[in-house]
C-alpha cells in the first residue's frame, strides 16, 4: 500500500472510530452521517454504490487488519445530510448505498467508504469524481463526467477503462496500454500488470466506463496537469527531454508517451552521469543541503536591516554558516555589485490577448528599471515559448524586440518556467540568476504539473520573482479615468484565482524571492523597483562543507545588531564538482 493509500486508509478509520452497533447503526454529525454495516462474509463481500450527483472515494482495509464492516461517512457541503437522504442494506456478503437524488450541486452528498480487504467494489456516478485505493479484488466505475481515480497493486492486474463519447484523457503513473478506437466513436485502453498467473485470491481487475471523464491511475490528483490530451511536442517540451531531468521527462511522457519516445530516439545518447541538484529551503532563513559529494557549497543571503534596508559593505568576516550544529568555513563573500542574469517570463497567451500593449509597457519598464550591468533573457509564451532575446546588456535591442511580442493561444506557464530553468539558466549554474514571471498565473496547456516546477525550482537554486496580474485587468496608465470607474463593482472584485495566488506565494517561497499580487500598472513599477533592491541587498556566500558528514538545515548570521538575513536554495559550486 503507498503512503497516499494508507493516509487515506488512516483518515477514513478516524472518522469511523467509535461508531458501533449491530447489522447496522447510525450517528448523524452536524453536516453528515456515519453508519457501521456488517458484512458477514469478509473478503467475498460486494459494495454496490450509487451517487449520481456527488462523490466516491472507498478505501481497502490494510494489510493483517481484520475488517468485517464497511464504515460509511456521508458529507455534505451545503445542507446536513439526513437519514432519508442515503439509503443502505447490509445482508449477506452484500452491502448497498444509495444516495437520494433532488439534493442538487450545492446540497450535494458525498460518500466515504472503507471496506474489507479484497472486497469487491460497484459505484455509479454522473458528475461525481470516484477515487478507489487499496488491496480490492475488483472494481466497476461509471460516470458520465466524473473522474476515476485508482491505485491498487500491480502485482496480477487487468485493465479496462473505456470513453463512450470522446476521445481519452487519462495520466498513470505506469505505462498503459495502446489506445483503441472502437465503433460508435468509442475508446479502450486496456492491458495487464504483473503475473497473470497468480492465484485467485492475488488477482486485481479495474472496469471502468465514462462518456467523458478523466481517469487517473496511481497518481495525485494535485500532480495532473490541466490539458490531458496527447499531442505534438512544445519547443519546451523538447528541451525538457534534451535536458536529461528525468522527473520532468516522465511528466512529459505520461501525457504523451508515443511523442516522447520518438524524440528521444532522435538524440544521441547522454554524456556523463546526470548532474547533483540542491535541495529544498526551510522557511525564509534557512536551507537544507543534500548528501552532494563536492565540498564547496553556495548559497544567496539577502541582507536587510528591521526596516527592510540594504545593508551594504559587509565582508567574510562579518558572515557565520553553519549546518545543524556544526559550523563550517566562509571561503568566501561576494556583494550584490556582481551583475544579475535576470529572465524576464511574459505571458502572452489569449487571456491577456486583450492586454498586449500592457505586456510590451510592463517589459519595457522592466528593462529600464533594472541595473545597466545586468544581462537580460526575455521569453515570452502561450501554447509553447519563444525567445525574444537571449542575455544582452543592449538595452536598446531590447526594447526593438519587445515591440515585436504577439499575443494569443493557450498559457504553458508550468512549461515557460521549467525551459527557463532547465534549458537558459543551465550554463550559468554559478552565477547569479533570477527570473521575473508576469501571468495571470493560471496555467491551462503545460505538459508538466506545478508539483515538478516547485521541485525543479528547488533544484535549481534560482530566484523566482512572480508577477501575477488577473486577466481582467485594466492598465490604470493606458485607460481613461471614465472607464476605469465606469463599473466599480467589477474592479472592486478583480482579484486572482485562488489557485495562482497559492502557487505564486509557493514559487516566491521556495526560491527565496517575493511574490507581487498586482492590480494597476503603477503596482507594477512599485514591484519592479522592489526586485531591484531586493537583487542589490543580497551577498552569495561559499563555505566548505565535509561530504560525509550528516548536513542539517543551513544557517547564515551576520554579525550586525538588527541584521535579518533571508536565504535562496543552497546549490554546489561548479568549480567544486568540476574537481
Amino acid at each position: 500500500m503507498t503512503k497516499l493509500m494508507l493516509l487515506r486508509a488512516l483518515c477514513l478509520s478516524a472518522l469511523c472510530l467509535g461508531v458501533g452497533g449491530t447489522a447496522e447503526s447510525a450517528v448523524c454529525r452536524a453536516q453528515g452521517l456515519e453508519r457501521e454495516l456488517e458484512a458477514t462474509a469478509g473478503a467475498a463481500v460486494l459494495v454496490s454504490v450509487k451517487n449520481l450527483s456527488g462523490r466516491v472515494t472507498v478505501v481497502a482495509a490494510g494489510e493483517g487488519e481484520e475488517l468485517r464492516r464497511v464504515s460509511l461517512k456521508a458529507e455534505s457541503p451545503g445542507a446536513a445530510v439526513q437519514e432519508s437522504d442515503v439509503r443502505t442494506l447490509a445482508e449477506g456478503g452484500r452491502v448497498e448505498v444509495e444516495v437520494r437524488e433532488g439534493r442538487g450541486e450545492r446540497d450535494r452528498v458525498d460518500l466515504f467508504l472503507r471496506v474489507p480487504r479484497r472486497a469487491r467494489v460497484k459505484v455509479e456516478t454522473r458528475a461525481g469524481a470516484v477515487d478507489v485505493s487499496g488491496s480490492l479484488s475488483e472494481v466497476e466505475a461509471a460516470t458520465d463526467t466524473g473522474t476515476i481515480r485508482a491505485d491498487v497493486p500491480l502485482d496480477s492486474l487487468r485493465y479496462s477503462f473505456r470513453w463512450t463519447a470522446s476521445r481519452p484523457r487519462f495520466y498513470s503513473e505506469t505505462e498503459l496500454g495502446k489506445v483503441e478506437e472502437k465503433r460508435g466513436g468509442r475508446f479502450e485502453v486496456s492491458g495487464r500488470f504483473g503475473d497473470k498467473n497468480a492465484k485467485r485470491d492475488q488477482r486485481v481487475k479495474l472496469d471502468f466506463e465514462t462518456e467523458r471523464g478523466v481517469i487517473l491511475f496511481g497518481v495525485d490528483p494535485a500532480s495532473v496537469p490541466a490539458d490531458l490530451r496527447e499531442r505534438q511536442l512544445t519547443e519546451a517540451a523538447r528541451a525538457i527531454i534534451r535536458s536529461g531531468n528525468q522527473d520532468l521527462i516522465e511528466a512529459v511522457r505520461k501525457i504523451t508517451p508515443r511523442f516522447v519516445g520518438e524524440y528521444a530516439r532522435t538524440l544521441p545518447p547522454p554524456r556523463g552521469g546526470a548532474p547533483v541538484l540542491a535541495v529544498a529551503p526551510q522557511g525564509e532563513r534557512a536551507a537544507t543541503a543534500r548528501e552532494i559529494a563536492p565540498q564547496l557549497m553556495r548559497v544567496t543571503a539577502n541582507v536587510t536591516d528591521r526596516q527592510g534596508r540594504a545593508i551594504a559593505g559587509l565582508e567574510r568576516k562579518d558572515f557565520s554558516v553553519s549546518e545543524g550544529e556544526a559550523v563550517r568555513e566562509v571561503l568566501a563573500v561576494e556583494p550584490a555589485r556582481t551583475p544579475f542574469n535576470l529572465v524576464l517570463l511574459l505571458d502572452v497567451s489569449g487571456s491577456v490577448e486583450e492586454r498586449l500593449d500592457f505586456v510590451r509597457k510592463s517589459a519595457l519598464a522592466f528593462v529600464n528599471t533594472v541595473s545597466p550591468q545586468d544581462r537580460i533573457a526575455i521569453i515570452s509564451f502561450r501554447d509553447d515559448i519563444q525567445l525574444i532575446s537571449d542575455f544582452t546588456t543592449d538595452r536598446s535591442l531590447l526594447a526593438q524586440r519587445i515591440k515585436d511580442i504577439d499575443a494569443g493561444g493557450g498559457t504553458a506557464l508550468y512549461d515557460a518556467l521549467a525551459y527557463t530553468l532547465v534549458e537558459t539558466l543551465k550554463p550559468l549554474r554559478d552565477e547569479r540568476t533570477a527570473v521575473v514571471v508576469i501571468s495571470d498565473g493560471d496555467d491551462n496547456r503545460s505538459f508538466i504539473p506545478f508539483p515538478y516546477i516547485l521541485e525543479t525550482v528547488i533544484e535549481t537554486g534560482a530566484v523566482i520573482y512572480p508577477l501575477y496580474i488577473p486577466s481582467g485587468l485594466m492598465p490604470a496608465a493606458s485607460a481613461p479615468a471614465a472607464a476605469i470607474t465606469l463599473d466599480p463593482t467589477r474592479t472592486r472584485y478583480l482579484s486572482l484565482t485562488s489557485r495562482a495566488d497559492e502557487e505564486g506565494r509557493k514559487l516566491a517561497s521556495v526560491s527565496g524571492g517575493v511574490y507581487y499580487p498586482v492590480r494597476r500598472f503603477d503596482e507594477l513599477q512599485l514591484a519592479y523597483d522592489d526586485i531591484v533592491a531586493q537583487l542589490r541587498t543580497s551577498y552569495t556566500v561559499s563555505y566548505a562543507t565535509t561530504a560525509a558528514a550528516t548536513r542539517g538545515r543551513v544557517r547564515v548570521r551576520v554579525a550586525r545588531e538588527g541584521a535579518v538575513v533571508r536565504l535562496s536554495p543552497v546549490v554546489p559550486s561548479a568549480t567544486s564538482r568540476s574537481n
